[in-house]
């Protein structure tokens, strides 16, 4: 049987099943990108708030910033469709493929960003603009952000900072100027390293997938590593030190360090152009997986595990010191 060519925009999309079709609305929101809307956890988190609202709260800054996220990639796949056809990979996304209509993926778009900015704003205003400024930051990244050098990293980092800002706004968590500052590092950290990552990756393919790489090199990027490497850990280290500075509440904060450096180190390790060249000659995951921060919690153990020791750590300061065991 001579195999049928894609069709192409001008001619009829193939039908496909009902319960394909049903998969694909969800697939098309992108739901592995939810992790990270993670960050609205973080205020609560680091300000040891735990209790039933707080956590009730955070869902729902949870849910609005990925309903938030999931309008925009749908947004971006309606105006990259035809492209995304002739995409040996993307053509079998739900819009391009034609599992979702382009019509069906504007409705839902429109949906999803209203209904969201909607219950924010009637949640708390500041959640209500967080989420509006955070869709502005996404039309500016997607309209011109995205390709202009420098500017397209501290986009990613503003976007977190802004979901860090919402979920301690849905929470009602007071913010120091450390856990801002601190949260604005680690995700300038996260945004140079993607493209670190990508650029390696574009060097081993031989075609760059984003334009602004060309503006990129792997000396430059790592320049900018150092600085916000330093920038991060300094910034934790003065938030951990307690009341003293403004910080946690309680200096014992100071023992979690160790965790932070090494996470950073293992994300650095990871978007090693040496590490991933070793990687590839082993026959590990091509590339870096930094280029996905959103799946390498998921994927590397050791960085997992580092983030899970963290989190019993803090608790278990937690504990002592609601018990008064420390101060």
């Amino acid at each position: 049987m001579v195999p049928q060519p894609f069709p192409s925009p001008k001619q009829p999309l193939p039908k496909y099943d009902t319960g394909a079709s049903r998969w694909a609305y969800i697939k098309a929101l992108r739901p592995r990108q939810w992790t990270k809307n993670l960050i609205v956890f973080a205020a609560p988190l680091f300000a040891f708030s735990f209790s039933l609202e707080t956590l009730v709260n955070g869902i729902l800054a949870f849910a609005l910033f990925c309903a938030t996220s999931s309008s925009f990639y749908l947004i971006n796949d309606v105006v990259d469709v035809e492209a995304d056809r002739r995409h040996p990979v993307k053509c079998k996304r739900p819009i391009a493929s034609g599992l979702v209509s382009i019509p069906a993926a504007i409705l839902m778009a429109i949906c999803l960003l209203g209904g969201a900015l909607v219950v924010g704003w009637m949640k708390s205003r500041a959640l209500g603009l967080s989420i509006l400024c955070y869709a502005l930051l996404q039309i500016a990244y997607n309209l011109k952000l995205k390709r202009t050098v420098v500017l397209d990293v501290i986009a990613i980092a503003t976007g977190f900072v802004l979901r860090a800002f919402g979920g301690a706004s849905a929470t009602s968590v007071p913010v120091s100027s450390w856990f801002l500052l601190c949260t604005a590092m680690l995700a300038l950290f996260l945004g140079v390293e993607k493209r670190k990552a990508e650029l390696r990756l574009s060097e081993m393919s031989g075609r760059k997938t984003r334009s602004v790489l060309y503006r990129y090199s792997i000396p430059l990027l790592t320049r900018m590593e150092s600085t916000v490497t330093t920038g991060a850990i300094m910034t934790y280290a003065l938030w951990s030190s307690g009341p003293a500075f403004r910080g946690a509440s309680t200096h014992w904060m100071l023992i979690t360090l160790p965790f932070v450096m090494y996470g950073i180190f293992r994300y650095q390790l990871l978007s090693d152009p040496e590490e991933i060249a070793r990687r590839a000659e082993i026959g590990a995951e091509k590339g870096g997986q930094t280029e996905r921060p959103e799946e390498v919690l998921l994927k590397d153990i050791p960085l997992l595990g580092t983030v899970v020791g963290w989190v019993l750590t803090s608790l278990l300061i937690l504990v002592l010191k609601s018990q008064g065991m420390i101060e």
